[in-house]
Parts: structure tokens; sequence; C-alpha cells
């Protein structure tokens, strides 16, 4: 077999941190505003205009025409102002097939401050010590990023090898550089290890069917029971979040209703932010470490299709007809979104594929209530969140609840029951020339 046919490109990406200085930080800034306000403009423009007038030409046109015009609009390089337009038009695209909702305005305080590198070739990337590499951005200057993998640049640079854009994000902590790589990369045989269930919870963050679960050794709740927010943070710095809230609202107090928040208080929710940030990117590393090893470890993964929107949904009911446990539900909410399920399959989902493995989902109702030996659900079984104990006389199986639903999830497999292949969301494009009504 040539070597052509067991290569195959993969498309990954890269993130790193930038250090900026104040004042280039205050251009990005500027230059993240302005792509955010090309966007609205562009779909106002969108809107306004008849159907028969919108097409690439014309916006390319109208987007020209704008930077020339508007000075704050001119500090966007013009292959971001082209990305913002690529991008607004896959969204409508992503509309018409059923893929996504409509695109709409971005708002300041709720939309990802970002700008788009579409051309590799501007990156001009170069390392210089064994921790730093240095990269041109557009109107920004060189540029120094924290070098923590490998990049195909310079002679390493080929064909099938390359970094081909990147993207500009800032968060919490700063801003960062996402570089889109382009590898060649050998296709992975298919993998030989065993099959195993993962079932997802919320005391035990993973449990699979043979027994090896995998826990972040962090308890998800309280001595009271409620969850616990803040339990990627240690205690110094759970105690200096909490003295920042209290400082925050303390000084909340004294701001009048639509009066402009004042430095201090927005410096306050600034450190706060950065204390978020710090325990968010602790429990995406551990989900990125566990992952792996588990693709590593397993051919067939086997996991539940889970509605989470559903499950997370509030109990408070309406005034006519109030929930109940709206208090407990709330925290267990929480605790659902903490462990972030959709991040770990995801994660699971290219990685199989990877390392020459499988992913597939299974129907999830049932599974936490039936018996893994008997096969029989018997109400009142599942005594509370981790505890099973089988009410059939003849089986009377004790066990933790996530075990035993990880088996059910294993065995629904066996038995034929597994759902589309989770490689992939099903998309149904609809033929050149037909109206988006016409394919619904």
């Amino acid at each position: 077999m040539s070597t052509e046919r067991v290569q195959e490109k993969r498309q990954f990406g890269h993130r790193a941190r930038l250090a900026l200085t104040p004042a280039q930080i205050r251009l990005m800034d500027d230059q993240a505003h302005a792509a955010r306000t090309m966007w609205n403009c562009l779909h106002d423009w969108w809107s306004m205009l008849p159907k028969d007038k919108r097409s690439l030409a014309a916006a390319d046109a109208a987007i020209r025409q704008a930077r020339k015009e508007i000075d704050w609009l001119g500090v966007l390089p013009a292959q971001a102002a082209q990305a913002v337009l690529k991008t607004y038009f896959q969204a409508w695209r992503n509309r018409w097939d059923g893929r996504a909702d409509a695109p709409n305005f971005k708002a300041r305080i709720r939309t990802v401050m970002s700008v788009d590198i579409p051309q590799g070739r501007d990156l001009n990337i170069t390392r210089v010590h064994r921790r730093w590499g240095m990269v041109n951005i557009p109107k920004i200057g060189r540029v120094r990023f924290r070098w923590t993998k490998d990049l195909p640049v310079a002679k390493h640079a080929t064909t099938g090898n390359r970094v081909t854009g990147a993207r500009l994000v800032k968060d919490a902590l700063g801003w960062h550089i996402a570089f889109r790589v382009q590898a060649l990369q050998a296709k992975p045989e298919p993998h030989p290890g065993p099959h195993v269930g993962i079932d997802a919870g919320v005391n035990l963050p993973l449990a699979l069917s043979d027994g090896n679960h995998r826990d972040h050794g962090r308890p998800p709740r309280l001595p009271n029971g409620k969850a616990d927010r803040d339990k990627w943070l240690n205690p110094q710095e759970k105690a200096k979040l909490l003295g920042l809230e209290r400082r925050a609202a303390q000084r909340k107090q004294h701001r009048q209703c639509g009066e402009k928040t004042s430095r201090r208080l927005r410096h306050t929710y600034d450190q706060i932010k950065q204390l978020r940030a710090k325990a968010t990117r602790r429990a995406v590393d551990w989900q990125h470490k566990t992952t792996t090893s588990i693709a590593m470890q397993y051919g067939t993964i086997v996991v539940e299709q889970l509605n989470i929107k559903s499950m997370v949904k509030s109990a408070k009911g309406t005034t006519e007809e109030p929930g109940r446990n709206v208090a407990q539900k709330s925290g267990l909410n929480r605790a659902i979104s903490q462990e972030a399920w959709g991040r770990t399959v995801t994660m699971l989902t290219y990685k199989t594929a990877r390392h020459g493995g499988a992913l597939h989902k299974v129907p999830a109702p049932g599974t936490s209530l039936r018996c893994s030996a008997c096969g029989i659900t018997t109400p009142g079984s599942r005594e509370d969140q981790a505890t099973f104990v089988c009410k059939n006389p003849e089986c009377r199986l004790s066990c933790n609840a996530d075990w035993n639903a990880a088996r059910n999830v294993l065995h629904l497999y066996r038995m034929g029951h597994a759902l589309t292949p989770a490689a992939g969301r099903a998309v149904v494009r609809r033929p050149r020339g037909v109206k988006p009504a016409t394919a619904r």
C-alpha cells in the first residue's frame, strides 16, 4: 500500500497565551470591537435589503466602503473583515440547512472578543526560546506567545503540514492566539482494545462498566447538600473569591440605578472572572487528560444519548402550577453543568477516532433504573444518587448506581441498540436553488 493511501489530513487547533504590552492590548481591543460592530452592521444591512439584492459581492462592496469612510472600522485588517463576512454567510447556510438558528446581533457584554487571521502566511511564526515564540499580528506587529507545543513552521512546514491561520481570543486571563494547524498523519489502525460503557454522573464523574472509574477527587456537593460551585479552587483561592464577592456586593450597594459602574467595581469583577477562568481551565485540563487515557485504552466506547438542555431545566414552574423541590433541583442542575458532560463526549468522539477506536451512543431511558444483573426494573431500586439496590428477591444486587448504569449502557450496545454513530451530526443538504421553506 502506498503512503498516500495510509495518510490523511487532520485539522486541529492549538491555543497559546500572548505576552502583550498595554499599547498592544488597546489596539487588539479596538480591532475586536470593530469586528463585532462589522458583524452588527452587516446583519442590519442584510435585514434591510430586499431578498433579490442580497449577494456576497454586494456585501463585500459595502464592507470595503465602510472601512474607507469610518475610521474606527478601518483599524480592522482587510483580511479580518473578509473573515467576518464569510462567517456571517456561513451562519446563514447553517440556518438554511437546519443546523443552527438564524444569526443575530452581537451584544458587547455577552460576546467573546475575537479577531480572525485567515491567512497563515501572515503570521510568520518563529521560535526564539525554549518557552517563547514570536508571531506577526496584522496592524499590531511582532508579539511573543507561550511555546507549549511544536508547530509546523519554518523548515518543518510542508504542503500537508502547516499553519493555515489563527484566531485571537480574549478571556478573563487575557489575550490568546488559537492556531489552525493542518497535519498529514498516518491513518490509525483499528484499535484492538476492549469495549467499555461509560455513564456520566454527578457523584462519580465517569463510571466505567469494567470498574475502572475516573474521579477528579473533588466532592461535587458540600455537607449541606448544595453544589460546590468552586470545587476546582484550593482553600486559599476560595477564601479570596469569597472576599472579592463580598467587596463587589458592598460597592454595588452605593451605585445608583442607571449609574455607570465604577472603575473599582469593574476591577473587582475582573478579579472574580480570573479566578473563575482558572477553575474552568483546571476542569478542562482534567477532561483532556482523562479522555485521552480512555481513548488510548479502549477500542469501542459507548455512552448515553443525553438531552442535557432538558435535564438542567428549572423546576420552579409557574404561578398557577409551582414546582416542587426547586432548591434541590437547582443544586442538581448546577452540579450537572459543572461536570460538562457534553464537552466530555465531544472530546471522546474525536480522540477515539484519532486512535482508531469508535464511539457509539445508546438510548438513555431506563439505564439508571434497570438492574444490570437480572435486567429487571423494580420501583425503589435506586435508593439515592449513588446507591443501587435491586428489589428483585432473586437478585438483590447492591452496587454503585453509576456503575450499574454503565453496565446497562454497554449491554444495550451489545444487543444492537446503538444509535447513529457519533462521529458527526447528520446534516440534510438542500439542493442548490431550493428555497429554505421548500426544503423544510
